[in-house]
């Protein structure tokens, strides 16, 4: 009696067996991490803006410090910059243009600025150099000057965005 007709057949070998599991296995886990990477990036966006440049100049007619940044958002998300800090002290107690005696402003609208992904901008920072409307150079110290700056000063302007991040950049006045 013949207890079966494939005694006579051999399975294929272990080692190939293996070699097809370890194939199949790893093509399936490229296939769910390019799935999981693409869903993903849908929920992790986010914003960088790097401070390019800063150019500091001197206006002897408004006796001030305009201070130029140069921004650009390296980041995958849009960047809304709500407030700007000098030496950690608030401007968004001013709402001028241009500064008014012994003030700092910003020429950054109220509502801030966005910047988009892959995008460049640029903010100017006023500070008001001189209590005399009368000095043609850069001022000395005195007392009636906002913070004291004098030329030779570095001030810490910190910008802040709606996402939470801050942007810091060191700027001597010249």
């Amino acid at each position: 009696m013949k207890l079966s007709k494939f005694k006579d057949r051999k399975a294929i070998s272990p080692v190939i067996a293996t070699v097809i599991l370890v194939a199949v296995a790893i093509t399936i886990a490229v296939a769910v991490a390019y799935w999981m990477g693409g869903i993903s990036s849908q929920y992790t966006k986010f914003e960088k803006v790097e401070i390019q440049s800063a150019v500091c100049t001197w206006d002897s007619t408004t006796f001030d410090w305009a201070i130029t940044l140069t921004l650009k958002n390296t980041g995958t998300a849009s960047a809304n910059l709500i407030s700007i800090f000098i030496n950690d002290k608030p401007l968004d107690t001013y709402g001028d243009t241009t500064p008014g005696a012994h003030e700092a402003t910003t020429d950054m609208a109220p509502t801030g600025k966005l910047i988009e992904s892959g995008a460049t901008g640029t903010v100017t920072v006023y500070i008001d150099g001189v209590g005399d409307a009368g000095e043609a150079s850069p001022p000395v110290a005195k007392t009636d000057y906002w913070q004291s700056v004098t030329p030779g000063t570095t001030v810490n302007i910190k910008i802040h965005s709606a996402g939470g991040m801050d942007y810091i950049k060191l700027v001597e006045l010249v």
